[in-house]
């Protein structure tokens, strides 16, 4: 029998209210040990909780959530305490105390929620996407991913793959006799739909850039204003800015939200290659590193000098000794402020094109290689081709399909993602 499992599911202590998680078969039998009876299901009742000796520890609301229509398919419990420390750490200690209860380990009550059918591994990602979200763009596609939105898209291309497998089948029965079929004219119809709509969907924007932020590295020679540009971006006083040449000897990196979109701003030391001190030359070596991981660069030196598809600004606006560009994107000072806000709104403008858009379900790095796998294995297939190879490759498509969203996981797999969660979700 599965063990029966515990957990404060709120925020940290002290709080206004505690919620005290209970799931697995012995759920009942502890909120009965604690409040006295069970209340009706799904209803919140105020009880007087109390320990093994009859002590009060606390004046609760509780519910009593029976499986398998619940959060984790099984029976489940909730205790809302009042969110004192002690309070928390007395209710903890009278639950393991009991017989078959034990505190949870990290994401255990979404694991059983995978395991009991009550999610699946497309959707738990969402989960554990949407308690990391810090930014608007972050929840939303969070939330399409865990309502299913792409879980309901792979299902529907797993049914695609079944179809064609049985046609597949059907003239494999009849290959043998005098009246065998070809392929119905439907297969390579079907078969061109499913690769038009998985391409489709690895073409979008990626979960990564959504999760790291739209990478925005600020380049050019020493003393160009980078630092001076980078505090007034992330409007933070996070680089150490002076007159003298080579202040920024190593890569700056601040994450943040502008309009709700994440970015990433990396400051980097000056690119020159006159430098014959080694701290300067390893610096030298990672901003360029950066660069090649940029989704976007700032240059902020000499005009036509920085890399392909950077923006060129002119920085410095403010000092009489700025060189000038003759046909720079923006010109800043960051001192004063002036040309900033149009730089954020340009950025944000730019970044909103290359992300997600609002609510749309981006792919993880393993749904995209899962998909690609899929993808490679429908591309291999000539209708007119061994029958054979064709269901083979039918049936690898559907075993991607399948590890995509649970179907088939290894333990490993499980206990990465589920490590992600905190102890008491």
């Amino acid at each position: 029998m599965m063990e029966t499992i515990f957990a404060l599911s709120s925020g940290s202590a002290p709080a206004g209210i505690a919620v005290i998680r209970i799931s697995g078969p012995r759920a009942a039998a502890a909120l009965e040990n604690l409040a006295g009876k069970l209340p009706p299901p799904r209803r919140a009742v105020a009880r007087y909780l109390k320990d093994s000796g009859g002590g009060i520890l606390d004046h609760a609301m509780v519910l009593f959530l029976p499986g398998p229509n619940n959060a984790t398919g099984e029976d489940t419990a909730e205790l809302h305490l009042h969110g004192g420390r002690a309070v928390i750490a007395a209710v903890e200690s009278a639950l393991a105390a009991m017989d078959g209860l034990r505190h949870a380990e990290p994401g255990e009550f979404t694991r059983r929620a995978f395991v009991n059918g009550r999610l699946d591994l497309a959707e738990s990602e969402g989960l554990a996407d949407l308690l990391e979200a810090e930014t608007e763009l972050q929840r939303r596609s969070a939330i399409a991913m865990l309502g299913g939105g792409l879980s309901r898209v792979v299902e529907g291309w797993r049914s695609e793959v079944l179809i064609l497998s049985a046609q597949v089948e059907a003239v494999l029965d009849f290959s043998d006799e005098e009246d065998a079929a070809d392929l119905p004219s439907s297969f390579a119809e079907g078969l061109g739909a499913l690769r038009a709509g998985i391409g489709d969907w690895l073409a979008r924007p990626r979960a990564r850039a959504l999760k790291e932020g739209f990478r925005v590295v600020l380049a050019g020679p020493p003393n160009s204003g980078k630092s001076t540009l980078f505090n007034a971006l992330v409007e933070d006083e996070a680089a150490i800015t002076a007159p003298t040449a080579g202040t920024t000897r190593d890569i700056l990196q601040r994450s943040c939200a502008i309009a709700g979109i994440p970015f990433t701003f990396i400051d980097t030391a000056g690119l020159h290659e006159s430098s014959v001190d080694p701290i300067e030359i390893i610096g030298i070596e990672r901003a360029h590193s950066a660069l090649n991981q940029a989704d976007l660069v700032l240059w902020l030196g000499n005009e036509g000098e920085g890399p392909p598809g950077a923006w060129e600004i002119e920085s410095k606006i403010d000092c009489s000794a700025s060189g000038g560009k003759s046909s720079p994107l923006l010109r800043i000072s960051a001192v004063t402020g002036e040309g900033v806000d149009e730089l954020r709104h340009r950025l944000t403008a730019h970044a909103a094109i290359a992300l997600p858009k609002t609510g749309q379900v981006a792919l993880s790095d393993r749904q995209h290689n899962l998909l690609t796998e899929a993808l490679n294995n429908l591309n291999e297939i000539c209708p007119s081709g061994d029958l054979l190879l064709t269901g083979e490759n039918l049936r690898s498509a559907r075993a991607a399909f399948d590890r995509l969203i649970g179907r088939s996981a290894t333990e490993d797999l499980l206990d990465t993602l589920f490590g992600r969660f905190c102890i008491g979700k």
